[in-house]
């Protein structure tokens, strides 16, 4: 692994900085971490009730423009966790980077240090609580960070899963898992002969374009050459859970293996037979039982939709974002909403 706190092959960070999401920027910093930069909606992350109340100031669609500042981040949209590096200790590379970007930039965001994750080991951990204290102390602001769902593998078989709801959740379970009857479940590798025809690497971009644009949130919309060399890349060997329906894809997971975990990330679908056909609901146990069948330790399966994920039994690690606001009067500003940043957390524990 290049990184600290790295979740995914080496070939997809690589990917990443080669093909950055549309209107992205992205490249290395001196000390060798990833950075990148986007125009940033600072509403993204904010809670239902305060978006709504901004959004509902008088003339906010004239002024909204100033809520979505050109921003530099360190970290990388195709990774779990912030990457960093222990090739300089934590005080200096928190210092180096607000050297060389915190002045540049109206917003500097170091996104997703974890806190004590159990899905890294000790070494990273111990760099990342010294980074955020590092960072603090250089002036940036702490954020509640988001909640990355999880699922260890201690379990011997499915039924075992299935116990731990109660009876009326089980009942209502095994009813949506009733579609999975009707889909042919399949699973490829990148790198695999059809995914060097461009019929299919148009198929998978465009299903994971539907998932993109019925998104509530839009902030990384990844690229086709991103997706091409994604699915073309043998060595990153990403395992690809495939969905038909009547001859027809309608759905994917692309997930990687790390340190003998499963870790979910990119999902497709063909919008309205998904929903029709349960399919979130019914990759989730497919996973679980390619997790249980491949014997992995655990089942990572993402930031997105985290009270959908903890009524499936998902446990939760967090993270934390270190901002750096350039102007000192918005920064004192800012810092008085800050609990209104913070959702996550309240909607899983």
């Amino acid at each position: 692994m290049k990184y600290l706190n790295q979740l995914e092959p080496n070939e997809l960070i690589d990917n990443f900085l080669a093909h950055p999401p549309q209107d992205f920027s992205a490249w290395l910093s001196e000390d060798g971490v990833p950075i990148f930069s986007a125009k940033f909606d600072l509403l993204t992350t904010a809670d239902d009730d305060f978006r709504h109340k901004v959004q509902k100031l008088p003339f906010y669609n004239k002024w909204r423009r100033y809520l979505q500042p050109h921003t530099c981040f360190v970290g990388a949209t195709v990774s779990e966790y912030a990457l960093l590096t222990d090739n300089v200790d934590a005080n200096q590379l928190a210092e180096h980077l607000k050297a060389a970007y915190a002045k540049q930039y109206p917003f500097f965001i170091v996104k997703d240090i974890p806190v004590a994750s159990p899905l890294l080991n000790e070494k990273d951990n111990h760099y990342s609580m010294d980074f955020i204290s590092s960072l603090k102390e250089n002036g940036f602001i702490e954020v509640e960070g988001q909640a990355l769902a999880w699922v260890p593998i201690d379990f011997a078989n499915m039924d075992e899963v299935f116990l731990r709801f109660s009876y009326s959740r089980r009942k209502n379970f095994r009813r949506k898992l009733r579609s999975r009857e009707k889909l042919n479940i399949n699973v490829l590798h990148s790198g695999d002969d059809c995914f060097f025809d461009d019929t299919v690497l148009d198929e998978y971009y465009q299903l994971y374009l539907n998932v993109y644009q019925q998104s509530e949130i839009h902030f990384d919309l990844l690229t086709k050459p991103f997706f091409t060399q994604l699915l073309q890349c043998k060595i990153q060997n990403a395992h690809i859970v495939t969905y038909h329906y009547n001859d027809r894809l309608v759905g994917f997971n692309i997930c990687f293996v790390v340190n003998n975990m499963l870790v979910d990330k990119y999902i497709g679908m063909v919008y309205p037979q998904a929903r029709e056909l349960n399919l979130y609901f019914v990759s989730w146990f497919v996973n679980l039982e390619y997790a249980l069948q491949q014997g992995f330790s655990h089942y990572i399966a993402g930031w997105t939709d985290p009270e959908v994920k903890a009524s499936l039994g998902a446990k939760f690690t967090f993270t934390k974002h270190l901002v750096y606001i350039r102007n000192p009067l918005l920064r004192t500003v800012l810092r008085r909403f800050i609990g209104h940043f913070e959702s996550d957390k309240e909607k899983v524990t």
